[in-house]
């Protein structure tokens, strides 16, 4: 006797798909980033504090968003896990050089980051500093030999780079716009770079991970850009609405700074619906993909429902 497959068993079964594979994941890359941190600190030297710092930053507990969508956008193509997890640590490697940089006293001036001290007030700013250049430059290493062949290797260290440069003028735009009157366009110039372009990245080079199609190729990784303005808006609201204990970091923080945010801009509601509204399209970019991509749609209606 043949099960009916209705619209509800297939959203359900993309619930458990990703209810079994974020965890699974995360747990993976957790173990692999601690190796790879215990190896940078042995490597480093006993000569200064960077290699300790490199493998605290590493080893914060967080959501591992980016490595996950590295290996899920892989395995949806057909590629395997264990092919894409060293590119996943090749992007949390920017990821966490990202934060690490974003928390010091002369940008967002952060004392808590996942719940624990950040990196600059355990270990100094310059030492700080460091480890964020040490992880910037590693995750290239990293990145040059991650693909199935050279060309695709080459690929991968390309979309990272772009997706890293973006980041910065993202940053460096966040920077600028503070103390000045929230604008639409710069609110959107910061966003798409500072947090979509590195989780497209992520997307597109889970792709080349996967030997994927240049057609494929483009459109995870215009998925992972609506996936990651989706993510910042919802960061955007529970940095207002949230507490630092929920959030893991200080929240209020955004106005308190003046920053430009979509709810500084368009408010809470407004702000949740457009995230909710970029979220529907990433997951409905999905579907030629069928239920191969079903932990892909599912982390869309995560990144909106979320709580920190």
């Amino acid at each position: 006797m043949s099960t009916m497959t209705t619209p509800a068993t297939t959203a359900a079964r993309a619930l458990r798909d990703f209810d079994v594979r974020y965890p699974l994941v995360r747990e993976r890359v957790d173990a692999e980033l601690r190796t790879r941190a215990a190896a940078a600190r042995q490597a480093i030297g006993p000569h200064s504090r960077l290699g300790e710092a490199v493998e605290y930053a590493l080893n914060l507990p967080g959501k591992r968003l980016r490595p996950f969508l590295v290996v899920e956008a892989c395995r949806a193509l057909g590629g395997s896990e264990a092919a894409a997890l060293p590119a996943a640590c090749a992007v949390e490697c920017v990821h966490t050089f990202s934060l690490i940089h974003d928390d010091l006293p002369a940008m967002d001036d952060d004392d808590l980051r996942r719940g624990m001290p950040t990196c600059h007030k355990v270990f100094g700013d310059a030492v700080a500093i460091l480890a964020g250049d040490w992880l910037s430059a590693d995750a290239l290493r990293i990145a040059a030999s991650a693909g199935p062949d050279p060309a695709r290797s080459a690929a991968i260290l390309a979309a990272l780079a772009e997706g890293t440069l973006a980041m910065i003028e993202g940053q460096a735009a966040d920077v600028a716009g503070e103390q000045c009157a929230p604008a639409a366009e710069r609110v959107s110039f910061i966003h798409l770079r500072k947090t979509a372009a590195l989780i497209s990245a992520s997307a597109r080079i889970g792709a080349l991970c996967a030997a994927a199609s240049e057609l494929d190729v483009e459109l995870l990784s215009t998925y992972g850009r609506r996936l990651g303005l989706a993510f910042q808006i919802m960061d955007d609201v529970l940095d207002a609405v949230a507490t630092t204990e929920v959030l893991g970091k200080r929240a209020g923080k955004d106005s308190d700074r003046l920053k430009q945010t979509y709810p500084a801009v368009y408010g809470v509601d407004a702000s949740r619906a457009r995230a909710t509204e970029e979220a529907l399209a990433a997951a409905r970019l999905l579907e030629p993909l069928g239920q191969r991509a079903a932990a892909l749609r599912e982390l869309a209606t995560y990144v909106v429902q979320r709580e920190r």
